[in-house]
């Protein structure tokens, strides 16, 4: 039984929400699949977490942003990476420093375990590229994904949960929220894209957090409340996190 985040985005509030749910479920093994930085105003402290209760780390778009030269991010995003590299970089004590740049460093980008492959963007590119619901109707983007999963793909990064499946003897393609699954999937064999939601910034319009659980081959989504007013006030007060990036955690956007 493991239990599967991503998205953090410095949201520490998020993040120790999450891990106290994780825990009163009684998992003990966590993967997590990115962006633990970005957009949110504690990205060393979610670092240090991160490193500390995860089994499995990969590295995330924003990860990569704030270790290297941030490319295809809009302004918000790229000043908000800055910022968080400054953090980073002049943080805690100098071993602080370098421990955190080393794990942030050295997280692979995937993550192979027997037939479950595990990713931040797409099995095809699996750091950059986002897989939307609406892309089931992209016939061909979704054939060239399926096509380079072996069986099943955990992701993240488009900070909408769901599960995606081909249509039985077609070529047409699938998409369900967890709402409409009852926060529950049975893997059958199917070749099948999970994105496990985000945990510091979802939209899909909940502003609860979202990770999931698997056990065996059943998918359990869970939804956790957390301090959001603290993290908003938190970003209001930082000049180079604008205030909308406050905004979009109370609307889920």
């Amino acid at each position: 039984m493991i239990a599967i985040i991503s998205d953090i985005h410095g949201n520490l509030e998020a993040l120790q929400a999450v891990l106290k749910d994780i825990e009163s479920q009684g998992v003990k093994n966590i993967f997590c699949l990115g962006d633990i930085v970005g957009y949110g105003p504690n990205p060393c402290e979610c670092l240090d977490l991160v490193e500390k209760n995860c089994s499995m780390t990969l590295l995330g778009n924003h990860d990569n942003g704030a270790l290297f030269d941030p490319d295809g991010f809009n302004p918000s995003a790229e000043k908000a990476i800055f910022w968080t590299r400054a953090q980073l970089e002049k943080t805690g004590s100098q071993e602080d420093r370098e421990r955190r740049h080393k794990f942030l460093s050295t997280r692979p980008r995937m993550h192979r375990q027997e037939e479950f492959l595990f990713v931040h963007g797409s099995a095809r590119n699996p750091l950059n590229e986002y897989v939307f619901p609406e892309d089931i109707y992209n016939q061909r983007k979704m054939e060239r994904i399926f096509a380079v999963v072996e069986r099943y793909c955990f992701q993240g990064h488009t900070h909408v949960p769901g599960v995606f499946v081909q249509q039985e003897g077609s070529d047409f393609y699938n998409f369900a929220a967890p709402d409409e699954l009852n926060f529950s999937y049975e893997l059958d064999q199917k070749k099948t894209l999970c994105n496990v939601g985000s945990v510091g910034q979802p939209r899909d319009g909940n502003w609860r957090s979202c990770y999931i659980i698997l056990k065996g081959s059943t998918i359990k989504y869970r939804r956790v409340e957390y301090e959001i007013d603290a993290t908003v006030h938190k970003i209001y007060g930082v000049p180079d996190l604008e205030n909308f990036l406050g905004d979009r955690l109370r609307e889920g956007r």
